[in-house]
């Protein structure tokens, strides 16, 4: 091969393995904490709630239970552990590799349409409240802390997100914000 058309297949195949980067694409795994804290705080602030912050400690236990799913292949809450604080809990599961952190929660977001404002259980336009549970966890106003993590099963990617203070607690508003100085409570999960 001349050695002109040797350099250029070098620049063709070297550029070929560069594509992705220079065109800006991302796995689910890039950027991944500031991507799914992102989608969370753009559905608080759209609905006048404060930003959460990043939790290392919620993402090292959403990434326990991560795990767990991934090896059982399947979606279930976590046993909540006696005498521990109640952690709020998302979960989402789907094809491994093919979803961006974004469209994870945004699946949890897409309950907003069967959302309404009021005191919880009763947010649901159908009267169901686990049609907008999901939903409700991402904009629990008192919810000001959240970890996620993100594993892959056999077939299936498994999202676990946990919230501090867990939200969806019977007779409160997911709406309602921290009163000025007051810490963070949960009464259930």
């Amino acid at each position: 091969m001349p050695a002109s058309r040797a350099s250029h297949f070098a620049s063709v195949l070297l550029l070929s393995f560069m594509a992705p980067l220079i065109i800006g694409a991302q796995g689910p795994r890039s950027n991944f904490v500031e991507r799914v804290l992102s989608a969370h705080n753009r559905e608080r602030e759209a609905v006048g709630l404060k930003p959460m912050k990043w939790s290392p400690e919620l993402a090292n236990s959403a990434n326990s239970w991560a795990n767990h799913l991934a090896r059982i292949s399947r979606l279930e809450h976590s046993p909540e552990p006696w005498g521990a604080e109640p952690e709020g809990e998302n979960l989402w599961a789907g094809t491994a590799g093919f979803y961006q952190p974004e469209a994870m929660v945004g699946l949890w977001i897409d309950e907003k349409r069967d959302f309404k404002p009021g005191i919880f259980p009763d947010n649901s336009r159908s009267g169901d409240a686990e049609k907008v549970g999901h939903y409700t966890q991402v904009v629990w106003g008192q919810s000001l802390e959240v970890g996620c993590a993100l594993q892959r099963g056999l077939v299936e990617d498994f999202l676990v997100c946990r919230y501090k203070v867990a939200g969806n607690v019977i007779g409160q508003s997911p709406l309602a914000m921290p009163a000025a100085g007051s810490g963070p409570r949960a009464l259930s999960r």
